[in-house]
């Protein structure tokens, strides 16, 4: 159908909509504005809301295929990721044959909704973990052992006894490991029995039966059995006991007050009828026959569309167009037309169709049923209602809005807490009803699942039927399909009653779960290494064995030895076949060479980590009552080398909240603010903080209270909360109260008013007393703005029809909003046109300030332009997000051309988007400037120092958002990880090839004089130092998914290695987790990533450490994290402290363990060279037994548990303690060999010492008894080897408490204490009273002590050398803890972070000692070179050409400075403390940060002029500028 020209004659314009909004319950105004407002709508069908005119020559889109024809070529070609074709989706039609198999089933299988995060099913759980456990080398080794001591020829005393610990290990892993894999399907399931209402009883000839696997099948009549078995004996006990029923017994059963289920009993404006929603005996629990909002209609009951009665069009379901009938109701508010004796505006209509058949019979036995998310399958319908969580990926049919919009929150997907609107299919919006979804008949041609969140590509087809005449031919029509008629699974449904939609991807096919990636098995780094470790040992192993077989198949094979005379023959009967036996005998016998007491030992003292982690009440969020969760027990010691760390920022980083803080209104600053951004940067220049906070805030509060009295003074505003006003300023309400004259009062009304209804937000009332208003908005800047303007008295109360109600200072006004020009990246701008209620029609656009500026009146407002930058120049230095304020009035028949422009700009089928561009261009030109507004992004507690912390450890810090460039650099500059110094490198490839980005990368690459050779990359993975604070970088997702090609990734990893900070914007959770493993990969370092979104699960899982953030966005991350935290201040202790700790005491005790069994195996194998290596038993069985696990166990695991080199404190403060985790030297392949070096040395003293003593052969005692049997001269070599290993650990060990030191004395003396019990009975055979004689020998004594100090003179004598002369930074720190040099950490609490009195400068890497320094910087520093903050503009990549923004001319002159001249205003003598502060602070602005278009300064944009005097063909984009 053809669009009609509008009249010429009218001058009277009808709205263009753009904005949706929600069915709300609304008392007052705003209920009748409401109800007047849907009433009229449904009048205009889809009237002006949806109003769209085609471009020259094109077809509407219910006559012409050829849209969809496009549509299906487009899909074709595209073709989503990977070969998958596309989808078909039948919608009570027949299959066609070539859908079908031979059976006739649909031949497409689609994936089940159930959805699996846990690692582990009851059924896999034990072959999988063991699975799991065997990958560790040692596990293999001692499974071979147990089987190999089964054979009793190999020698082995007790094959039982040698499995017990192999058993106990996997025992101890498995119980850990299921009760961490419990926790997520406890989740898991949770989710997947959500209720959901799906329509059952009709035929979904998508999916079938056959479908369910013979497993399937088995496994749900298992489940159903068992659950009904059970319900019967809990119905039973509860019957006995009462109790209530679980979370999803209740969310199925319980009654849902919804309006469906309640009657309501207002009177409609328009309708003599009340409207009752299905409050009869057809509702039940199960199944619900759900009804639509009754529409309004006329109170003759016909329909204002036709004139028919409203019945035959409901149930005829035909297409209607308008008629010239309109609605008759008295309007309240001011009358918005110029003249009422011209003719009207006529809206005309596009014929949309619609899905339904009037001439299909159905059953009507379908209904909606609560079900489970799990049940969900593709083809169903589904209704969902507000607040719900969207179940799978759904295309909207229709909603509870006559207009079909419904708003989501998609927090969970891509971060953003901000509402998005979502419209409904045109095709669609008649079916609301379950009988109406019967009678449908459609496809969905579906482009297949893949993970863009932002793209989808598919159309619905149907045959549109005359109702009048059904024996007529159908008509074939499409309507296209896009991202903005889908509901993505993990989002939810907000201020929408209702959506009802059919379901296009389930489970592991929806965009959230292909975007989300397998949960991975971790393994610490230790873990992986500790396999090398074993693998040399298992070397040394079997040279030792090797060396046992040859000597005594050897000396069997010479003879006339004296095994010949004493021996009844070898085992093996040849020669060949006893060294062959002893090989594997030796095995068994040097077995504790590779300990599998280390793996149990190493699983206790994680856990125990764990437990010390959890329990830190330094880590607790009080307000979540929500402790540091460790989920992953088995990477504490990961936390400890962490190089990169990759970090969300909506939630993450900041609370999403935004504050407005100051204006500039006709050139009078207004507001007081303290801000965070304002602390960080005088906390790193040595300003006392603390008591520069608290005057500010003393006198921020005194202003407070003076605000609040004017404000009550001016205007009773019911509206206003006390606590929630975030805007002080009093001089402003005395200036609104008219006391700096006239003028500035107009101006300070209009600047208001531009802000209450230049806006997309919803409002939202809450009964009360007083009523409280909130804002939904899809930007919280937008929601921050109107709020002050509430605030201020200017309160948005609600949207009609086609306009937007105020109460300005107490009055109801309505505004008719005629067009909205929305915000994008390119634009960096929004506009609303408004009718106003004299008659005028203003537009009024606010934006960034240069592209604000450019736009303004040639030769007008010269001083305010002045004036205006200057403030804003000074809100940017504290951190604030500016924006510019600026308005112009239209005249009648201007805007009535410019519209009709923008009508066929909006309905053009190609190039939509430029052509309105351009339109919008034309009218937002020779603007008059109100003022600005400064808001701050309120960070997280914390935050600026916790990166400061981090990076001062050597950590690098990069974010990855899905939020938009301007956004992310704000907040780099507020938590510092930019600042003015920095060359701030904005990544955008024009081209959109990669070619174009092989160009870009090269440009910069040379820059930083490198090329991104292998050469360069090798260098880079081994130097760990951070990069100079000199450059950083900002890229958005689409220019990011260029540069991770294969052959561009190396270069751009390089690029990004020289870069102090790295900023990824617009990132989709997948290129999240590319980038992750990117920098894991390419340059061999320890990885953490951080969020708090299911969008974040990605990176979570790929990185070694993922952290989860249990914040406002739900606990997605945290069910997929390793470490769950409230606050991302919490990140420093757990990294810094924890981390630390737990990596240095594992590295320590693992060279401990190694060290202690080479000391006790290798004096075994020295005592196989006199027994020709037969395999004999040095000591008694009892103390290889007991070795491990009691004489030396205890040491070793506690110097793992407790052993503390400094405390919490002062690890924080001297964070440069890190670096030696991040350069992994706790635990090196040299440390591994230095240790068993030792142990070798150590095991020939012991070993050799007794040898020594008993050699000459006339060792008698004094009673004439000889104790050189061997199991005497055991006791000897036994307990100096224990005495030496114990004295050993405890050197190694930093903290010597009382604990410590008794564990050492205990462990000592348990071996004399064994051997005297256990001799003393006669079952120790040849050993009986061993003790006492051993003991009372003063040789014993004598030699033991001798031992001892030969064995550790070494050890200590390099380490006092080593102290003393090449000391580490540990050993400094240390020494000057002894000095008392910080004590003055005493006075803070554990929570408190204590202050950081070390410069980083001081500790560039761990080989320089870090020595603090109590003094402070501030005096030194040149005022110069205080942080600049910059205001929310910066380059990006959408910016086509970036001196059309800025006005620069690209010359280099920067010879300015800026004007200190208080400007000529009535008011500015009045006290303002903030600002004036901030002022007399400003220097000079660095000339190479303003040249890179980064920092907006007052005097560059005091140069920028609109050029709206040239012609309209010389126009750019946004409008060139030039210089004065």
């Amino acid at each position: 159908m053809a669009l009609r020209p509008s009249p010429e004659d009218s001058n009277v314009s009808m709205p263009i909509k753009r904005i949706r909004w929600a069915t709300q319950r609304v008392a007052s105004l705003s209920g009748r504005n409401k109800r007047r407002g849907i009433a009229s709508r449904f009048q205009k069908g889809t009237g002006a809301g949806e109003k769209k005119r085609e471009s020259a020559g094109t077809d509407s889109l219910g006559e012409s295929n050829e849209a969809g024809r496009q549509q299906d070529e487009r899909i074709r070609n595209e073709g989503g990721e990977g070969n998958e074709s596309n989808r078909r989706i039948f919608f009570n039609i027949p299959l066609p044959e070539d859908a079908t198999d031979e059976d006739g089933h649909n031949h497409a299988n689609f994936s089940r909704n159930k959805i699996r995060t846990a690692k582990y099913t009851p059924l896999t759980f034990v072959p999988k973990n063991l699975w799991y456990q065997f990958h560790n080398i040692a596990n293999i080794y001692f499974l071979f052992l147990v089987i190999l001591a089964i054979f009793p020829i190999f020698g082995a005393a007790n094959p039982g006894l040698n499995s017990a610990p192999l058993i106990i290990i996997l025992f101890i892993t498995a119980v850990k490991d299921a009760i961490e894999d419990w926790r997520r399907t406890a989740l898991d399931n949770e989710l997947n029995n959500s209720p959901v209402h799906r329509l059952v009883d009709w035929n979904n000839v998508n999916v079938s039966g056959h479908d369910i696997s013979i497993w399937r099948r088995f496994k749900k009549a298992s489940t159903r059995t068992l659950l009904s078995v059970f319900r019967k004996w809990q119905a039973k006990k509860q019957g006995k006991q009462g109790g209530g029923k679980g979370y999803t017994e209740r969310a199925m059963h319980a009654p849902r007050p919804s309006f469906e289920t309640r009657r309501t009993a207002r009177a409609s404006m328009v309708s003599s009828r009340h409207s009752i929603s299905s409050a009869g005996p057809e509702m039940e629990e199960d199944g619900i026959q759900m009804t639509p909002v009754p529409s309004p209609q006329h109170r003759d009951g016909r329909d204002p569309f036709k004139g028919e009665l409203a019945d035959s069009r409901e149930e005829s379901g035909v297409p209607y167009e308008d008629s010239d009938q309109t609605l008759n109701e008295a309007s309240e508010g001011p009358q918005l037309f110029y003249d009422a004796s011209q003719k009207p505006f006529v809206p005309n209509v596009k014929l949309y169709g619609n899905l339904i058949n009037p001439s299909k019979h159905v059953s009507e036995k379908a209904r909606f049923k609560k079900d489970y998310w799990k049940s969900v399958e593709v083809g169903d319908f589904v209704r969902i209602y507000n607040d719900d969580q969207i179940p799978a990926d759904i295309a909207i049919l229709s909603t509870s809005d006559p207009d079909g919009a419904c708003y989501v929150e998609t927090a969970n997907l891509d971060g953003e807490t901000n509402l998005k609107v979502r419209q409904a299919l045109h095709c669609g919006r008649r079916v609301k009803h379950a009988r109406d979804c019967e009678r449908t008949e459609f496809v969905i041609e579906s482009e297949p699942p893949h993970g863009n969140l932002y793209q989808y590509s598919g159309i619905v087809r149907w045959t549109q039927r005359d109702a009048k005449n059904l024996q007529e031919p159908g008509k074939e029509m499409v309507e296209p399909l896009s991202i903005n008629n889908l509901l993505l699974r993990g989002c939810a449904l907000r201020n929408t009653e209702w959506v009802l939609g059919v379901v296009i991807f389930t489970g592991q096919e929806t965009k959230i779960m292909l975007n989300s990636g397998i949960t991975p098995s971790k393994r610490s780094r230790i873990t992986r290494d500790l396999n090398w470790n074993v693998i040399y040992n298992f070397v040394i192993l079997f040279f030792m064995c090797l060396v046992s077989g040859i000597v005594q198949g050897v000396t069997w094979s010479q003879g006339d030895n004296s095994l010949d005379y004493f021996e009844f023959g070898s085992v093996g009967g040849r020669p060949s076949l006893d060294g062959f036996i002893t090989f594997w005998g030796a095995v068994i016998l040097f077995q504790n060479l590779v300990p599998i007491s280390l793996y149990i030992t190493l699983e206790i003292i994680k856990t125990a980590q764990a437990f010390f982690i959890y329990s830190d009440t330094s880590m607790y969020y009080e307000k979540l009552d929500y402790p540091c969760t460790p989920k992953s027990w088995n990477i504490s010691d990961d936390l400890g080398q962490i190089e990169y760390i990759f970090s969300d920022k909506t939630g993450t980083l900041t609370q999403n909240c935004m504050e407005f803080k100051k204006c500039t209104i006709n050139g009078i600053p207004y507001g007081e603010a303290f801000t965070e951004a304002q602390a960080g940067a005088q906390k790193r220049l040595g300003i006392d903080i603390d008591k520069e906070g608290a005057r500010a805030h003393r006198q921020i509060a005194e202003d407070r209270v003076k605000m609040l009295e004017e404000l009550h003074r001016t205007h009773p505003n019911p509206y206003l909360h006390d606590d929630q006003l975030t805007f002080i300023a009093p001089d402003f309400v005395s200036d609104l109260n008219g006391a700096s004259g006239v003028e500035q009062q107009r101006a300070t009304e209009q600047f208001m008013l531009a802000l209450a209804l230049c806006h997309t937000v919803i409002t939202e009332r809450t009964p009360g007393d007083p009523p409280k208003i909130e804002f939904k908005a899809q930007s919280p800047d937008e929601a921050a703005l109107v709020a002050t303007a509430r605030d201020c008295g200017f309160t948005v109360l609600g949207r009609s029809n086609d306009g937007i109600v105020l109460n300005v200072l107490g009055k109801d006004v309505e505004y008719q909003v005629l067009n909205t020009l929305e915000f994008n990246s390119t634009r960096k701008r929004m506009s609303a046109i408004i009718r106003m209620p004299d008659g005028k029609i203003v537009l009024f656009c606010k934006g960034a300030d240069s592209v604000i500026y450019s736009r303004l009146r040639r030769g007008e407002q010269a001083q305010l332009r002045k004036d205006t930058a200057e403030h804003l120049e000074i809100f940017a230095r504290e951190g604030l997000r500016t924006l510019c304020i600026a308005q112009k009035e239209l005249s009648e028949e201007e805007y009535q051309v410019w519209n009709r422009g923008h009508d066929i700009a909006a309905a053009a089928v190609q190039e939509r988007e430029q052509k309105l561009e351009r339109v919008s261009d034309a009218i937002e030109r020779d603007l008059t400037l109100l003022g600005g507004t400064a808001i701050e992004d309120r960070l997280q507690e914390g935050v600026p120092d916790t990166i400061a912390l981090l990076g001062d450890a050597g950590i690098k810090l990069w974010v990855l958002t899905g939020d938009k460039v301007e956004t992310a650099i704000n907040i780099g500059f507020s938590c510092n990880l930019l600042n003015n110094d920095m060359d701030l490198i904005v990544f955008k490839v024009a081209s959109d090839d990669v070619e174009g980005a092989k160009v870009e990368l090269d440009k910069h690459l040379a820059t930083l004089k490198i090329t991104g050779s292998d050469e360069e990359l090798k260098a880079a993975r081994k130097n760990h130092e951070p990069p100079g604070p000199h450059h950083a970088i900002v890229i958005d997702g689409d220019s990011l998914q260029l540069v991770l090609d294969d052959v561009l990734r190396q270069k751009f990893l390089l690029l990004c290695k020289q870069c102090k900070s790295v900023l990824c914007c617009r990132v989709s959770p997948s290129q999240k987790a590319a980038v992750v493993q990117l920098v894991k990969t390419g340059l061999d370092v320890m990885t953490l990533a951080i969020g708090d979104g299911a969008n974040d699960v990605a990176m979570i899982q790929e990185a070694d450490v993922g952290v989860g953030i249990a914040g406002e966005e739900g606990r997605q991350a945290v069910m997929t994290s390793d470490y769950a935290i409230g606050q991302f201040r919490f990140l420093q202790r757990l990294v810094l402290v924890h981390g630390r700790w737990s990596y240095r005491r594992l590295g320590e005790t693992i060279a401990n363990f190694f060290y202690k069994n080479i000391v006790w195996t290798f004096a075994l194998f020295w005592y196989q060279i006199y027994t020709n290596f037969d395999g004999t038993y040095l000591f008694d069985y009892s103390y290889i037994l007991l070795y491990n696990t009691v004489f030396t166990s205890l040491p070793v695991a506690f110097m793992g548990i407790l052993d503390q080199d400094i405390s919490d404190k002062v690890s924080l403060a001297v964070p440069q303690l890190y670096r030696r985790g991040i350069e992994r030297k706790e635990w090196t392949r040299m440390k591994f060999w230095i240790y068993m070096s030792d142990g070798i040395y150590q095991s020939l003293i012991c070993f050799f010492m007794a040898y020594l003593l008993f050699a000459p052969a006339t060792f008698v005692t004094s009673n004439g008894l000889n104790v050189n049997d061997r199991d005497r001269f055991g006791v000897y070599v036994a307990c100096a080897t224990i005495v030496v290993v114990n004295v050993y650990v405890l050197l190694n060990t930093y903290r010597w408490d009382w604990l410590m030191l008794l564990l050492v004395t205990i462990s000592i003396l348990l071996i004399w204490f064994w051997t005297g019990v256990y001799t003393s009975f006669a079952s120790s055979v040849q050993f009986y009273r061993g003790a006492a004689q051993v003991y009372g020998q003063l040789t014993f004594w004598a030699l033991s002590l001798l031992t001892v100090a030969i064995c550790l003179l070494p050890r200590f004598a390099s380490k006092a050398a080593q102290k003393m002369f090449l000391p580490r930074d540990i050993d400094i720190i240390r020494e000057q803890i002894r000095q008392g040099r910080f004590k003055y950490l005493d006075e803070y609490d554990g929570a408190i972070d204590p202050p950081l009195k070390t410069s980083s400068a001081n500790a560039s890497s761990s080989s320089n000692a870090v020595k603090p320094d109590k003094e402070t910087m501030g005096d030194l520093v040149d005022e110069d070179a205080r942080p600049i903050y910059p205001p929310s503009l910066a380059q990006t990549g959408t910016t086509s050409n970036p001196r059309s923004h800025n006005g620069s001319d690209g010359t280099d002159y920067i010879g300015h400075r800026l004007s200190l001249e208080p400007p000529h205003r009535a008011s500015v003598d009045r006290a303002r403390p903030s600002f004036d502060r901030m002022r007399l602070s400003m220097g000079e602005i660095r000339p190479s940060f303003e040249a890179s278009n980064d920092f907006t300064s007052a005097a560059l944009l005091t140069r920028v002029e609109s050029s709206h005097s040239q012609a309209p063909n010389q126009r750019g984009l946004h409008g060139t500028s030039s210089l004065r």
